[in-house]
């Protein structure tokens, strides 16, 4: 019963959003922002599959209409809970009674997701804990919501996505939900990454409780912090400081331990009081062959180069271009695009020449998709380095990127 109620209000949210993109179509003039308000107001009931696709899709901050972006971008941060009742079974059935090992459990979620959400409680000997609870039920239903998501995912050809865009978020999805209901496993993960960067004292992540965790409950120390999204109006050397430590970091991850944190939405870092930088939701670690890594920057090489020749033959070989003949207009205006954060000395991110750019560059992307179709693992690690940049956007970062990636671009040759 429970099943085929979240499958009719998948089709009700997807015959809603269809009517508004068909009105859209009709009356001429995008209401991206009325879009954007009926899939918040869906899917932040819904959870699960439906949510995370918008999550990500939020991440498309040089994709998306401005509009719709950031009515998505709403469901990383006021997203509906999920009511204390259900939450309450999930516990009872991990721990027995709650009274015999917590004096108090808020019931009001400081954090919720797709896939779940995180309240706070106290220990009997007063030690503040969060508990990252998976939704009641989710496990059950999840196959059969991914396959309305996939219904769901038709509409995207009233924004004009290609189809093989689509597929491949699909698979991308479909894997990574699957993973974050693996509580064990990013239990791991943050144990093995607080390990491997014991050295960064500018960095944080918080210590798993396995004592206290089980298949559908993940207990860690509470590391509190200011939300990354909320610093951009904060000290300038504070953002320049946790800019670097990011950048730092994920340098360290790709190149020293082939592996990246693949969820890099905003919400998932904060900075604390100290000014060290937050890492929450280990959820999503995907690891990176050093041979794609080789690859991207062998295309990121030609790029620097402004030679849409060899662009077009480092595309062919991360198997990212299918169809007949090399769209080389496109890989001149994306290398003018992104040229300038490779400048020698200090680049500011938040530069909004170079946003704009990009912006104007989205639609012949998309139009170029049918020549165009990176394998799936291709995106995944693109949109996470994209969403990553973004990151760094909202701090005003001023890196020098040049100097940044010249050893790096040195060892692909080798």
């Amino acid at each position: 019963m429970r099943e085929r109620g979240r499958t009719r209000r998948l089709l009700g949210l997807g015959a809603r959003t269809g009517g508004a993109l068909m009105r859209t179509r009709m009356g001429g003039q995008a209401d991206w922002r009325a879009l954007g308000e009926a899939l918040f107001e869906g899917l932040s009931e819904l959870k699960g599959p439906a949510m995370k696709l918008a999550q990500i899709m939020s991440q498309w901050d040089d994709l998306l209409p401005p509009d719709l972006a950031e009515e998505l971008s709403r469901l990383q941060r006021q997203a509906e809970p999920m009511p204390w009742e259900g939450i309450r079974r999930t516990l009872v059935e991990e721990y027995g009674d709650l009274d015999e090992v917590f004096s108090e459990i808020e019931q009001r979620p400081f954090a919720s997701a797709s896939m779940g959400q995180v309240h706070r409680a106290t220990t009997l000997d007063g030690e503040t804990l969060v508990l990252k609870v998976q939704y009641p039920g989710l496990a059950e239903v999840l196959e059969s919501d991914l396959a309305q998501v996939r219904r769901l995912m038709r509409l995207g050809r009233w924004l004009k996505v290609p189809q093989a865009r689509l597929d491949a978020l699909f698979e991308e999805l479909s894997v990574s939900l699957r993973g974050e209901l693996d509580y064990h496993a990013e239990a791991e993960a943050l144990a093995r990454y607080r390990r491997r960067y014991a050295h960064l004292d500018s960095l944080v992540i918080p210590e798993p409780l396995p004592e206290l965790s089980g298949p559908r409950v993940l207990a860690m120390r509470y590391e509190p912090g200011t939300p990354l999204r909320e610093l951009e109006s904060s000290d300038d050397a504070l953002r320049q400081g946790v800019a670097k430590t990011l950048a730092d970091w994920i340098t360290e991850e790709l190149f020293t331990h082939g592996e990246l944190h693949a969820d890099p939405h905003a919400g998932n870092f904060a900075v604390n009081e100290e000014g060290q930088l937050v890492i929450y939701d280990l959820g999503a670690v995907i690891p990176v062959p050093e041979s794609r890594l080789r690859a991207m920057l062998r295309l990121l090489e030609a790029t620097l180069a402004k030679d849409p020749m060899a662009m077009d033959e480092a595309v062919l070989k991360l198997g990212g271009r299918q169809g007949q003949g090399a769209p080389l207009s496109l890989y001149r205006e994306s290398a003018e695009a992104v040229e300038p954060l490779f400048r020698p000395g200090e680049q500011d991110f938040g530069d909004v020449r170079v946003h704009r750019r990009l912006r104007e560059l989205s639609p012949k992307v998309w139009a170029a998709m049918d020549r165009l179709q990176p394998p799936a693992d291709t995106l995944l690690l693109s949109r996470t380095l994209n969403g990553h940049y973004w990151n760094l956007v909202r701090l005003g970062a001023r890196l020098d990127m040049q100097a940044r990636t010249r050893p790096l671009l040195e060892w692909a040759k080798g």
